[in-house]
């Protein structure tokens, strides 16, 4: 009897983890988190939910032709929002509740959810960051009074923006904290102090976990050091202000050095348990403890929501190409057909309607075809995910003490190897783009057609490249098939061509021109009409009654 009594005490403490001290910190934050309190009624913003809607709709359309992340698209919308009325109102006097307005248009927040005290916090950051802009700049010319009004003005949205959602902010901070105290100890970067090193980690898990932009990326790097800069004192401001051009010089050549790259690598394959451990922290919630403490309950929910991960993933690529294809085709696609007709026409003295037609349909097949061809991660996946998780929660060290050595500039060993791989790497280019030449020149296509055709092509697979990362996001070890380097030898040119091209021309969009400068104030400025003019029916009508 005392032998099989003491069997399920033994699996039941070989089935117990116990907690680093760091997962408790994280749980113990989360929980502490509270939710912005409603407004009351007396003082919330509301709009008409007409006026919503043609300003939703404008935002879709907005949204479509410049390529982002969806949790960037609102800080986006207050930078637009924030240089057109700044532009009209210089002094941005009660410039915070029309901003606020205009986000509700668009449904950045719900109808309500913003009041008094939103427009007060708001109107002072804005006033704050004016007034130092004024100091910083006067008397400062060429690049650097562009590089300094653009550094304050990525921070004066990402202030915004946190304190218009501070319980998202907070959790976003804490997550990527932990993951952070969980991995610095896992690197060793040759040449740098710890604590160098430590801020390029950061900053480089701001790149993959975050997904940030350059100004979020400006912004959560100056507050790991300093203030957010609306909590100074004036007497603290004036002695800070002198400082700044120096601090944000320094800080945007951390966040542009190789060596972030190289970390937001690294970090970036180890992120799948976190996303998983993340997902469970904020479904289990108060419950989560109980969870993490338990193999058998623990592995039930890393299995419960790798599954629906997988899920929706397909769904999420989908989503993605149809937007990456109409981003492309408005802001690219059209354009090169508008140039290809009279250019063909004046040069050639004739039109390819053959040309044009498969210059249209090939991307979204190639499209199609590469999106149909991404296999999403299975149970061999989860059960690595299961067991990397453990690692990282429980109180054993050996996870975080493991080293992964990144030096700063590897030696090239081998010279002449690594000449010989590039001569051979530039082959490549050529080998592709003859290869691509003689196709399309044996069905008559004109060196014009051809141009189009390879920018098209190189267009769409880099962000068919993208798309198919988003598969990998759960993807703990990623194998490459047989296959790989003989597909890698043909696309890597077409790729590396595609991000020239994105990249390049998004600089020089004129669709985003002609929306923010020629299309987005008039129509705005329609739809504030409109809303006042319901607003002062409203009110005739309250009066009658």
């Amino acid at each position: 009897m005392n032998v099989a009594k003491k069997v399920p005490l033994t699996e039941d403490m070989d089935n117990v983890i116990e907690l680093s001290k760091t997962t408790k910190v994280l749980l113990s934050s989360f929980s502490s988190i509270k939710e912005k309190q409603p407004v009351d009624e007396f003082t919330k913003l509301q709009v008409s939910q007409a006026v919503s809607f043609l300003a939703l709709v404008y935002e879709k359309v907005r949204n479509a032709i410049e390529y982002r992340e969806d949790h960037l698209l609102r800080r986006a919308a207050i930078e637009r929002i924030l240089k057109r009325r700044l532009a009209m109102n210089p002094q941005a006097v009660g410039e915070a509740e029309n901003l606020l307005r205009e986000l509700m248009w668009a449904r950045y927040f719900a109808n309500g959810s913003l009041g008094q005290n939103d427009i007060s916090v708001i109107q002072k950051i804005i006033d704050r960051y004016l007034q130092i802009k004024k100091e910083l700049v006067t008397g400062r010319n060429g690049n650097s009074q562009v590089f300094l009004s653009q550094f304050l003005f990525d921070m004066l949205t990402c202030e915004i923006e946190e304190n218009l959602s501070p319980a998202y902010a907070k959790r976003q901070a804490d997550f990527i904290y932990f993951i952070f105290q969980t991995i610095h100890k896992k690197v060793k970067v040759a040449d740098l102090t710890e604590a160098q090193k430590d801020a390029f980690l950061f900053i480089g898990l701001e790149k993959s976990y975050g997904k940030t932009d350059i100004a979020y990326q400006r912004y959560h790097t100056y507050c790991v050091f300093y203030k957010p800069l609306s909590q100074y004192s004036e007497d603290e401001l004036k002695q800070l202000t002198t400082s700044l051009p120096e601090i944000f010089t320094r800080l945007d050549k951390m966040i542009r050095n190789p060596l972030v790259e190289k970390l937001m690598k690294f970090t970036r394959k180890q992120l799948p348990p976190f996303l998983i451990l993340f997902d469970i922290i904020k479904e289990k919630k108060q419950l989560v403890q109980v969870t993490l403490t338990d193999k058998k309950k623990l592995w039930t929910e890393v299995d419960s929501t790798c599954r629906k991960k997988y899920q929706l993933i397909k769904s999420r690529l989908n989503t993605l190409a149809i937007r990456s294809l109409i981003y492309i085709f408005i802001t690219k696609m059209l354009l090169a057909i508008i140039i290809e007709v009279p250019l063909s026409k004046l040069i050639y003295d004739e039109i390819n309607y053959g040309s044009i037609a498969i210059n249209s349909i090939a991307p979204p097949i190639l499209m199609l075809l590469i999106v149909l061809t991404i296999h999403l991660p299975g149970e061999d996946n989860t059960k690595r995910i299961y067991q990397r998780l453990i690692d990282i929660v429980n109180a054993d060290p050996k996870y975080e003490q493991s080293i992964a050595l990144i030096t700063k500039k590897p030696k090239a060993k081998r010279p002449l190897l690594i000449l010989g791989f590039t001569i051979f790497y530039t082959l490549t280019f050529i080998i592709t783009l003859l290869f691509i030449h003689d196709i399309l020149a044996a069905i008559n296509f004109n060196i014009l057609s051809q141009l189009i055709f390879i920018f098209f092509i190189s267009v769409i697979s880099f962000f068919a490249y993208r798309i198919k990362q988003v598969a990998n996001e759960y993807r703990l070890l990623e194998k490459d098939s047989i296959f790989q380097p003989l597909i890698d030898f043909f696309f890597m040119p077409i790729l590396s061509l595609g991000k020239l091209f994105s990249e390049g021309i998004s600089q020089l969009n004129v669709f985003i021109v002609l929306f923010d400068f020629i299309i987005e104030a008039p129509y705005k400025l329609i739809i504030e009409v409109i809303e006042e003019w319901m607003t002062f029916v409203r009110a005739r009508k309250e009066e009658i009654m």
